[in-house]
């Protein structure tokens, strides 16, 4: 057999076709399954966006950490003393073994396991082991201390990083996600906390379909039957074919986009919308909440805490699931055909013991990669990728994603959030103008 050969920058914009006249929009397969273009996503993507690192929350307290890997590159967030929070390469600047080496923890320094040279919380070296042998002075211009990372930036307590040193201010990059990311952040009157631990599992799919598959609501009914079944089996619910149908995308900017609804799903909401599943004896509580929310944020804005439910993609890899719990998740890619994803719940800081347990029942049930819904959508994506083998074959080569383009307003199971998706993507893989972004 021939061997495919690598695809040319050149021609990657031609893996996109998008015919708005004619209301068809295709992507090649092959950005599925070509190690050249992860390579050039890489460089061109990752290593241009803004990609999220953790919540303030998770370092909340003087000389706590969070070590993790950020598609590929070992990074520890840390809060010194005096509350500031900074982030660095955990890669000893000797002879590059990593220096924090448990993912979290509270301590005043770090010690490189190979040569035992120190840093503190800040990242500067503090101590080397037979300093007479070096230069006098050898870190008199911190070159010693641990590399900073490149630009680092939060919005309402979720820190973000970029290994662009010239990249536009996070808040300019987030456009319209910010209010979405503001609707999380306001839940809770005393702020938000992540939840302790992390769900960590991974899929043999390219990390581009969990972006589509996030906020895509056509599946989600032949998908998750089961859980919906479920739901009318607890609740007694009457689920319309197919739910959220009502529900809309909303283009962000930048390849940010969300899907939302008021009011139209089946589960309930701990902040804060009731279900009989619940039982009546936490009814009172619910309401409570709602109106403590409505009351602080005004009626319009109290609506879409209390009642919407909302799933957004932050481009090119942070998913915001705002429904039934609150779910933030990243994913990157390992191999073009593999992805490692990490999810962790969000919740209202001081929040009742009984809210906390609804939370966390929601989000085990539906989220969790336990749950009803994250098996199914893995075993879809791994299907998938199978699939893209057939891609050889012309008639085989192309996804379709035109589904709403004639729309004024697409629905949630319509795909216009998928060519948000490709069309930021095209842009940036090929250097283009934003005014590809715009479009049905």
């Amino acid at each position: 057999m021939t061997p495919i050969q690598p695809i040319p920058d050149s021609a990657i914009g031609n893996l996109i076709l998008d015919d708005r006249q004619g209301g068809r929009f295709r992507v090649n397969r092959r950005v599925f399954t070509d190690d050249s273009i992860l390579a050039l996503e890489r460089r061109k993507i990752f290593g241009k966006c803004w990609l999220y690192l953790g919540h303030e929350s998770e370092v909340r307290e003087p000389g706590s950490y969070i070590a993790r890997d950020i598609v590929g590159r070992p990074i520890v967030l840390a809060r010194d003393r005096d509350g500031q929070l900074h982030c660095y390469y955990n890669a000893c600047t000797h002879r590059g073994a990593t220096v924090c080496r448990q993912r979290a923890g509270k301590q005043r320094t770090f010690t490189c396991p190979y040569h035992a040279w120190v840093f503190d919380i800040q990242g500067k070296l503090v101590n080397i082991p037979g300093s007479d042998s070096m230069p006098q002075n050898c870190n008199a211009d911190g070159s010693l201390n641990l590399a900073r990372v490149e630009r680092m930036e939060s919005f309402r307590g979720f820190v973000f990083v970029c290994f662009d040193p010239d990249a536009e201010p996070l808040t300019d990059y987030l456009k319209g996600a910010a209010d979405y990311l503001s609707y999380v952040a306001d839940q809770g009157p005393q702020g938000m906390e992540i939840i302790g631990g992390a769900q960590e599992y991974s899929a043999r799919a390219n990390w581009k379909m969990l972006s589509e598959n996030s906020v895509d609501g056509y599946h989600g009914m032949s998908t998750h039957s089961t859980y919906f079944d479920y739901l009318r089996g607890r609740d007694g619910t009457r689920i319309q074919r197919p739910p959220g149908g009502a529900g809309w995308t909303t283009d962000l900017g930048n390849g940010h986009m969300v899907s939302e609804s008021i009011g139209e799903m089946a589960w309930g909401r701990p902040y804060a919308r009731w279900v009989p599943g619940w039982g009546d004896d936490c009814r009172q509580e619910v309401e409570g909440i709602a109106a403590e929310i409505y009351r602080r944020l005004g009626p319009e804005r109290g609506e879409v805490v209390v009642r919407g439910d909302r799933n957004m993609v932050i481009f090119p890899n942070l998913v915001v699931n705002d429904i039934m719990a609150v779910t933030v998740r990243t994913y990157y890619p390992s191999a073009t055909g593999a992805m490692q994803i990490n999810s962790w719940a969000l919740a209202p800081i001081g929040e009742s013991a009984s809210s906390r347990d609804r939370r966390l029942r929601n989000f085990v049930e539906f989220l969790g990669p336990a749950g009803f819904a994250t098996p199914d959508d893995v075993e879809m994506l791994e299907s998938a990728q199978r699939g893209y083998a057939a891609g050889a074959s012309a008639q085989a080569a192309w996804n379709d994603c035109s589904r709403g383009m004639f729309k004024d307003r697409p629905s949630k199971t319509d795909e216009l959030q998928l060519r948000i998706f490709w069309r930021r993507w095209k842009q940036l893989m090929t250097g283009g103008s934003a005014d590809q972004l715009q479009g049905p």
